[in-house]
């Protein structure tokens, strides 16, 4: 069964992980890769670093783990410093470009 993936793009890298834990406690997903890189703003913006989280999961469980991330997030951030994008099933090849990043979490 193919896997739906999810993205969530925010400022900050412990916002992320704040979102992300309340993610995973809401849905059964697994955190593929993340990444780090400087906002579009540069040192202008409120918090100078872009984090993406790539997981995946059933397709119902990223949508709520989307949901959770976007939700926790928005608690820290304006709405317009999140971005979550769903992707309703990975196709082949996709698992080396999800675990891409400069964190690599354990598994």
């Amino acid at each position: 069964m193919r896997k739906a993936v999810g993205i969530l793009e925010v400022l900050g890298y412990s916002i992320a992980l704040t979102a992300m834990d309340t993610a995973c406690k809401a849905a059964d997903i697994s955190i593929e890769g993340i990444d780090c890189n400087n906002p579009k703003q540069g040192d202008a913006a409120a918090i100078p670093l872009t984090t993406q989280v790539k997981f995946t999961g059933p397709i119902a469980d990223v949508k709520i783990a989307l949901e959770a991330a976007r939700t926790e997030a928005g608690n820290h951030l304006a709405d317009t410093d999140i971005i979550t994008h769903l992707i309703p099933a990975t196709s082949v090849g996709m698992e080396d470009i999800l675990a891409k990043g400069k964190v690599k979490p354990k598994g």
